[in-house]
């Protein structure tokens, strides 16, 4: 196994994140990169996945299940977070939602020479709407996702984990 691959985020560790931190769903929109973590929530029977088919519906979903007592989890990539700011800031803000997304960090190349614009704008995208995030690079640093729940939890406000290593990660 390759340095690479012994340090990538596997789907078991984020699973394992998941339900130590008492998450009943999580809603998602499909992606093929996520396949590999789709396959292993999808086994779990205490987690139930909710597919949208636009990331801002993942907002108004998981204020609603929170309202009637679950714990969801959003999973998505930067460019619908971006695209999904006004939900962002009426449902999950707005209504104190204790939520955590973790967030495919598409474009990072952890060298902060960005050839795509979706990377040079998250961080920046959550800056400007005081979103407190972590960036998790692979399982050594998966403590940061129980950290973000905390978080969450304490300020009652989303919080983000932004997953850097978004092409292999989840893939096998």
């Amino acid at each position: 196994m390759s340095h690479t691959q012994a340090a990538a985020l596997s789907p078991e560790t984020v699973t394992g994140q998941m339900k130590q931190n008492g998450v009943t769903d999580i809603i998602w929109l499909p992606d093929s990169e996520t396949n590999w973590l789709y396959l292993r929530m999808q086994a779990d029977p205490d987690l139930r996945l909710v597919g949208v088919t636009r990331e801002g519906h993942a907002c108004s979903i998981a204020a609603g299940l929170y309202a009637g007592g679950r714990k969801p989890m959003i999973l998505i990539q930067n460019t619908g977070m971006m695209e999904s700011g006004d939900s962002i800031r009426g449902w999950l803000k707005g209504l104190q939602v204790p939520i955590v997304l973790m967030v495919g960090y598409r474009g990072y190349t952890r060298h902060g020479v960005n050839t795509d614009t979706a990377a040079t704008y998250t961080e920046r995208f959550l800056m400007a709407f005081n979103i407190p995030f972590y960036l998790v690079e692979g399982d050594a640093d998966a403590d940061r996702i129980s950290i973000a729940f905390g978080e969450a939890e304490k300020i009652k406000q989303p919080v983000v984990v932004l997953v850097g290593d978004e092409f292999h990660g989840f893939n096998r």
